[in-house]
């Protein structure tokens, strides 16, 4: 299908306590868990685009070479007033142009999804989001935990390396 990734992930980028967990399971934890262990190629800002590229060229290549795009949702990403510029696109790939699907990793309680903007309420209401809970951060490298067969359910078909 000419995609070169299976995921692009899309994660709040300020760094606020909360948000070096999140660099953390992004950077660590997932790569671990989907590519290490279930064969997925993931596309994350910040490691697979590098420094001298034009980043909004970048993310918007990268996006389209993508099957999914995977979104962590945190009180930062949901509160932040800039609009983040991967999200914007994100969300444009998969609402207007509906080809590619978004995965919502709710990895804080929001509660209410009232603050989100309207695009990413619209998808929540579609599909839901899929909540991490405290108890993963015991076992959070298993594969066959509920959020990560969860996640691996959204996610294309592996392609395995023959």
């Amino acid at each position: 299908d000419g995609k070169m990734y299976d995921a692009y992930v899309i994660y709040p980028k300020n760094h606020t306590s909360e948000a070096n967990f999140v660099e953390y399971f992004v950077y660590q934890i997932m790569p671990d868990i989907l590519e290490n262990k279930c064969g997925y190629t993931l596309c994350i800002y910040g490691r697979d685009i590098y420094p001298g590229e034009d980043a909004a060229s970048a993310i918007e290549t990268r996006m389209q070479k993508s099957r999914r795009l995977i979104m962590l949702l945190t009180h930062q990403l949901v509160n932040s007033k800039e609009d983040a510029y991967d999200q914007h696109i994100a969300l444009y790939n998969a609402l207007i142009q509906n080809d590619t699907k978004v995965i919502l990793l709710e990895m804080e309680t929001i509660g209410t999804y009232g603050k989100l903007q309207e695009s990413l309420r619209f998808i929540v209401k579609q599909q839901g989001t899929i909540k991490w809970k405290e108890e993963h951060t015991v076992h959070p490298q298993s594969p066959n935990s509920k959020f990560w067969k969860q996640v691996r359910y959204h996610m294309p078909l592996a392609h395995r390396p023959s």
